[in-house]
């Protein structure tokens, strides 16, 4: 089936998923690259490529869906992709904390984001995306723990940054699904 001329709202909202998935999925492996840009020879430099060889196995998946589906992605992927690196340059730029702080304030988003089309595709038995996102959701909490484990609540203004980047996170969010 092709998803450009969607006939249901679950195609719609499936089309949805996939395109923000894909989207976010792209500039969290745009920040890690922005991180591990400046991050060269520090100590989470490994911890971070682990981290960004995930993300990257998550955009693949999204990715091959897209093509395969006919899906669209969003027309705001260069935004992101300038956007997603620099954020990720200007985290890591301030300390390695702060790159951390920021990978807590992504993933505590994209936790809520991904539980809440796990609930939606339990409704519409979509049970392979389920399991998917399932697995994905799960990486990304493991994300979360890990940049705890290496000192994000220790940045400077953790508060301050972390708000303003999940409120970043959750716009792009919105706008990745339709636009």
């Amino acid at each position: 089936m092709s998803y450009k001329n969607l006939k249901s709202d679950f195609d719609k909202k499936y089309a949805e998923i996939i395109r923000v998935n894909q989207a976010g999925e792209f500039g969290a492996k745009r920040i890690y690259e922005g991180q591990l840009a400046i991050l060269k020879g520090n100590k989470s430099y490994k911890v971070i490529k682990k981290m960004a060889k995930q993300e990257e196995k998550h955009l693949q998946t999204f990715n091959k869906i897209m093509i395969n589906e006919g899906i669209r992605p969003t027309v705001l992927s260069p935004i992101w992709d300038i956007g997603g690196f620099l954020l990720g340059v200007s985290s890591a730029a301030i300390s390695e904390e702060a790159a951390m702080a920021c990978t807590v304030a992504v993933e505590e988003v994209i936790d809520k984001h991904y539980e809440s089309q796990e609930n939606y595709l339990k409704q519409h038995s979509n049970k392979k995306l389920l399991k998917t996102i399932k697995k994905f959701r799960k990486e990304e909490i493991e994300h979360k723990h890990t940049a705890i484990e290496n000192n994000a609540l220790k940045a400077k203004n953790y508060k301050i940054l972390t708000k303003g980047i999940k409120t970043l996170t959750k716009v792009a969010i919105l706008l990745s699904k339709k636009i």
